[in-house]
C-alpha cells in the first residue's frame, strides 16, 4: 500500500462520473471538512495477501499522525495514481472499509467514494509534517525472487532509511543549534524552509511535469528513450557537450586535489563476501542480472572497484591521504517509477566518484574541509542556488560541534542538521548541497561522507610509522554529484529566473553556442566566415545563421536558443570594425571591437574548460533532433 498524508486546512470534493462499473453507491451530499488529515491511499497487489493487516496498519499510522499534527478530522481518499501495481477493486474497498471502521471510533472520519472520478480542493498547511508518505506491507510479507528482480532489490539500509527516526535542527552563523520546529525563517531563507519541509516529508514522487523537461527537449539537450528502461536517457549533441564540459571541470578540480583517476567494471559478483555485505549497508535499489549461472549486480557508485583495488595495494602512512577517482559514466539505481521525471532522478547516470583514505579522524576532518571548499567552488562555477544539509550520528556531533560550526561558517549561511541517535549506515556524518526546484523538491548535488566501516570490511590497510598494519578511515566524495542532475539544476534555474523577469540561459562556459553571427545577406558570407574563424581560433564557440531569413527572424530564433551574444553583420560593421552585440545576460546592446569581444569572453570563461561547437557551424546545415 502507498499512502500520501496531507494535513490540510480543509478538503472539498465533488464526484463527477463513475470510473468503475461497480463503483461505490453515493449516499448524501459530499461534506467539506476542516483541519483534516487526508490519507490518499493506493492499495496494491501485494496487499491481497493480508488486507486485514494493511487496513490495521493504515489506521494506526493515521492515528499516530493525527496526534503529531493536531488534526481534528480524518479523510480516507482512494487514489490509484500512487501506484502502477494496484490490487483488485474488491480488496481495495475492503481495506478502506476496515480502516474507516477503525478510525471512526476515535475521530470524525469521512470516506471519499471509491470508483469515481472526482474533483477536489485542499489547502496544505505547509508545516514540516504536513506532507508525509508511507509504504505499508502485509505483516510477514517476503518479496519473491521474481518480484525483487522485476522491481529492483532493496538493501537493508534502504529499508532502515524508510523507518529512520531523526531530529532536525537549524545551525546558524552564531553557532546556535535550534530545533527545526522552533526556528523562525526570514524572507531570505525561503528556500531553506522548502528544503527542510521536503526532507522531513520524504515525498520524492512528483505530481506534475517539472519545467526543465520542456527545456531539455526544446533545446535538444536530452530526451526520454522509449527503447530502454525508464530512467535511461538519450543525450543529443548539445547535451553531450554540456555533460563533457561538466565532467572535465570536476575532473580538473579532483586532479588539483591530488586525485588519481582509475577505471573499474560496472558489474560485480553478488556472491563476493565483502560486496554482498556492503550492498545491505548502502541505501539504494539495485539492478541485478544473470550471466550463465551466476548473479551479478550493476554498480550504483564507483565504490566497489575502488575498494577491491585498494585492498590489493601496498599503502604507507606516507601515502595518506590517498585519493582514487573515477568518472563513472554508468552507475545504476533502480529508482521508483513515480520519481523518474526528466533529469532529476535517473536509473542510469554519470557520477564522478572519489574515495580518500586517511590515517585517523583528525586527518579525515582536514580532508573533509578541503572537499567541502571544493564543492562550494563547484556550485559557484555552476551558478545555481543551493541549500546545505549535514547529517550526523548524535554522538559524533557532540564530540565535533566546532567542526559543524566551521562548516556553517564556510558556507556563510544557516544549514539544516539531521541528527541520528544511532548509526544507520556506514558513515558517521555527511554533507549534501541541495538544489530546490520549481516544484519545491530538493535534489542532492555535491556530497562527502566519513566512512568508519568499509576499510575493515574490505581488508584495506596501511602500514603506520611503527610498521604495524592499520585500518584507515575513508571519505566518499562526489564534488559535483550526478552530472545529469547538474544539467537538471541548470535548466530549472533558468526557469526559476525567467519567473522573476530574467531571461533564461545557461552559464556562458556551458552554452553550446556562445556567439551567433547573423549576416544581413549573402554578400557578407565571406566576411562573416572570417570573423567566425578568428573567434574559433580563440576557443570561442561561434555559429552562423546563414539561412535565407529576415534579420528579425534570425534574432528571434537566437533569443529562443538562449544565445549569449548575437551580432548582426553588414556594411557598417565591415567598414568600421565595430560590432553591436545583444548580450543576453544583461539585456543590453554593447559595442565591441573583435579584440574586445574576445577579451570579454575569455575573461568570463577563465579557468573553465572549452570544447568546440557540437553541431555544424552553419545553422542551415543542422538536422533537427526533436
Amino acid at each position: 500500500m502507498r499512502v500520501l498524508l496531507i494535513h490540510s486546512d480543509y478538503l472539498r470534493f465533488e464526484t463527477k462520473k463513475k470510473a468503475l462499473k461497480d463503483a461505490e453507491e453515493l449516499t448524501g451530499t459530499p461534506e467539506a471538512v476542516e483541519n483534516v488529515l487526508i490519507a490518499f491511499v493506493a492499495v496494491e497487489k501485494v496487499d491481497e495477501e493480508g488486507p486485514e493487516s494493511v487496513a490495521k496498519q493504515l489506521a494506526e499510522e493515521v492515528k499516530k499522525t493525527v496526534k503529531e499534527v493536531g488534526a481534528t478530522n480524518v479523510a480516507l481518499y482512494p487514489y490509484a495514481h500512487l501506484s502502477s501495481n494496484l490490487s483488485s477493486p474488491a480488496v481495495a474497498r475492503k481495506v478502506l472499509d476496515e480502516s474507516y471502521k477503525e478510525l471512526s471510533q476515535d475521530y470524525k472520519t469521512i470516506k471519499v467514494p471509491f470508483g469515481w472520478y472526482k474533483s477536489f480542493e485542499l489547502k496544505c498547511k505547509g508545516h514540516p509534517l504536513s506532507e508525509l508518505s508511507r509504504t505499508i506491507l502485509p505483516e510477514g510479507k517476503k518479496a519473491s525472487v521474481e518480484s525483487a528482480k522485476k522491481e529492483g532489490r532493496e538493501s537493508e539500509a534502504l529499508k532502515t532509511e524508510e523507518k529512520l527516526k531523526s531530529e532536525w535542527f537549524i545551525l546558524d552563523l552564531k553557532k546556535k543549534l535550534t530545533p527545526l520546529a522552533e526556528y523562525k525563517f526570514n524572507k531570505e531563507e525561503e528556500n531553506l524552509k522548502k528544503f527542510s519541509n521536503y526532507e522531513i516529508a520524504k515525498v520524492r514522487s512528483v505530481d506534475r511535469e517539472p519545467p526543465h523537461v520542456k527545456y531539455m527537449r526544446a533545446h535538444e539537450i536530452a530526451d526520454y528513450e522509449p527503447g530502454s528502461d525508464q530512467g535511461n536517457m538519450r543525450w543529443y549533441p548539445k547535451g553531450s557537450l554540456i555533460k563533457r564540459l561538466l565532467e572535465e571541470r570536476v575532473s580538473d578540480i579532483v586532479a588539483g586535489l591530488g586525485g588519481m583517476q582509475v577505471e573499474t567494471p560496472i558489474m560485480y559478483d553478488i556472491s563476493h563476501p565483502s560486496l554482498s555485505k556492503y550492498l545491505d549497508r548502502f541505501p539504494a535499489r539495485q539492478y541485478r542480472l544473470m550471466s550463465g549461472d551466476k548473479e551479478y549486480f550493476l554498480r550504483f557508485a564507483a565504490c566497489f572497484g575502488q575498494y577491491l583495488m585498494k585492498h590489493d595495494m601496498t599503502i604507507s602512512y606516507k601515502n595518506l591521504p590517498l585519493r582514487l577517482y573515477e568518472l563513472s559514466h554508468y552507475s545504476f539505481r533502480y529508482e521508483k517509477s513515480g520519481e523518474l521525471v526528466g533529469l532529476r532522478r535517473l536509473r542510469a547516470f554519470t557520477m564522478p566518484d572519489m574515495h580518500t583514505l586517511t590515517k585517523d579522524m583528525t586527518q579525515a576532518k582536514e580532508e573533509f574541509l578541503k572537499q567541502f571548499k571544493l564543492s562550494l567552488q563547484w556550485m559557484k562555477d555552476l551558478g545555481v542556488d543551493f541549500e546545505i544539509g549535514i547529517r550526523f550520528v548524535k554522538e559524533f556531533y557532540d564530540q565535533n560541534k566546532e567542526f559543524a560550526d566551521e562548516l556553517a561558517r564556510l558556507a556563510g549561511r544557516p544549514v539544516l542538521i539531521e541528527m541520528w541517535d544511532s548509526r544507520p549506515f556506514y558513515f558517521v556524518m555527511k554533507f549534501e548541497f541541495n538544489f530546490v526546484d520549481a516544484l519545491n523538491k530538493a535534489s542532492a548535488l555535491s556530497t562527502v561522507q566519513i566512512d568508519i566501516e568499509n576499510t575493515e570490511r574490505f581488508g584495506i590497510k596501511y602500514i603506520d610509522e611503527e610498521g604495524k598494519e592499520r585500518f584507515p578511515l575513508m571519505l566518499h566524495a562526489s564534488i559535483s554529484g550526478s552530472i545529469d542532475r547538474n544539467v537538471f539544476a541548470l535548466l530549472e534555474t533558468a526557469y526559476l529566473r525567467s519567473q522573476t523577469g530574467t531571461k533564461p540561459m545557461l552559464p556562458l562556459w556551458l552554452s553550446p553556442t556562445q556567439v551567433r553571427l547573423a549576416p544581413l545577406s549573402e554578400d557578407y558570407a565571406a566576411y562573416t566566415k572570417e570573423i567566425a574563424d578568428t573567434l574559433e581560433k580563440n576557443k570561442i564557440r561561434v555559429d552562423i545563421d546563414d539561412r535565407n531569413e529576415t534579420v528579425g527572424k534570425k534574432i528571434r530564433d537566437a533569443e529562443t536558443d538562449w544565445i549569449p551574444y548575437i551580432i548582426v553583420l553588414g556594411e557598417n560593421e565591415k567598414s568600421s570594425g565595430k560590432y553591436k552585440a545583444r548580450v543576453r545576460a544583461t539585456g543590453e546592446q554593447k559595442e565591441f571591437t573583435l579584440d574586445e569581444l574576445i577579451k570579454e569572453l575569455k575573461e568570463k570563461t577563465a579557468g573553465l574548460p572549452y570544447k568546440p561547437l557540437p553541431l555544424p557551424r552553419n545553422v542551415s546545415e543542422r538536422p533537427r533532433f526533436v
